[in-house]
Formats: structure tokens, C-alpha cells, sequence
């Protein structure tokens, strides 16, 4: 599997549910996330769980740590993705081309300690909160449409599922 990497890496905070990391870890592999690190134990107790990935796993770094700070890469501008007052509209936030996210856990929040030290502070503006996997599909999605992305045919083959072979007459 051939997955285009970007200057893109997640962090969670202490994620709890097994379930929303394996459907972060296939949003990462569909938007070229470079690693995925994590805090806490909870899910390292729980990350044998086998959900779909699509094997993702298997080529995307995804790396227990103490401290996200002690590993934000190289150049990387921290992001933080969090319904906090103050906080910046993701549609109208434009996205590093180096970037951390970093999201808090799915009955928690980013705490002030992590916030303290992040370049910028996004929300994705709903009317209630969503999952920590659907904020990280949306927040992906959100910087993919405003990049300059290739589109197509070709992209379509190579992304779809090997039974879907449908074309529009």
C-alpha cells in the first residue's frame, strides 16, 4: 500500500476508546498523516483491539508517549483541536504545511498545560461535540479541500475499494 506522507502528525491526549484510534489511524493513512502519537494508558491497555484500519497500522508510526511536547516534529507548528473560548473557526483557519494536531480525549479536553504551549487553537463549529475519530476526519478533510490537491479519475481508481468499480455514463 502506497500512502503519500505529508508533514502532518496527530497527537492524542490519553485517548480512551480503541475503536475512534483505529478509525483515526484510517483517516491518517487516506490523508497522508506522517505518525500518530498518544498519551496515557488507557489506550495502550486497549490497542490490540483489531478494528478496520485497512492495515494502516502497519505503515503509520503510532507511538505511546509521555509528553506530546517532547515530540513535535522537527519545524512542525502545534495545532490544537478543541471547543475552548477563544479558539479559531476551522473554516477559517488556514493549515500549516508542517503541522501538529493535537486532540483531546473523547471525555476530556485539551488542558490548559498543552494549550500553553500551541501555535494556534481550532474548533470545528456544531451544534453539540463530536468523537475524537469524527473531528479528525473533519479537521483532515478541512485541510485537504484547502490545499491544492489532485483530483480525478486516477485518484478515484487508486482510493476506492477494489469491488467498487462503478463509472457515471
Amino acid at each position: 500500500m502506497q500512502i503519500a506522507k505529508q508533514k502532518i502528525s496527530i497527537g492524542l491526549v490519553n485517548p480512551k476508546n480503541p475503536v475512534n484510534v483505529a478509525s483515526i489511524l484510517r483517516a491518517a493513512g487516506c490523508y497522508g498523516v506522517a505518525s500518530v502519537f498518544y498519551t496515557g494508558q488507557r489506550y495502550r491497555f486497549a490497542k490490540d483491539f483489531n478494528a478496520d484500519t485497512k492495515a494502516f497500522h502497519k505503515v503509520i508510526p503510532t507511538v505511546g508517549v509521555d509528553s506530546l511536547r517532547e515530540v513535535v516534529p522537527e519545524g512542525a507548528s502545534v495545532v490544537a483541536v478543541e471547543l475552548v473560548e477563544g479558539a479559531t473557526p476551522l473554516p477559517a483557519f488556514e493549515h500549516p504545511d508542517n503541522a501538529f494536531y493535537i486532540l483531546g480525549p473523547e471525555d476530556g479536553s485539551v488542558g490548559a498545560d498543552i494549550l500553553s504551549w500551541c501555535d494556534s487553537v481550532v474548533y470545528v463549529p456544531t451544534y453539540s461535540c463530536m468523537n475524537l475519530a469524527a473531528t479528525a476526519n473533519v479537521l483532515l478533510y478541512d485541510r485537504l479541500s484547502k490545499s491544492d490537491y489532485k483530483s480525478g479519475d486516477a485518484l478515484i481508481r487508486q482510493s476506492r475499494d477494489t469491488n467498487n468499480k462503478a463509472k457515471i455514463n
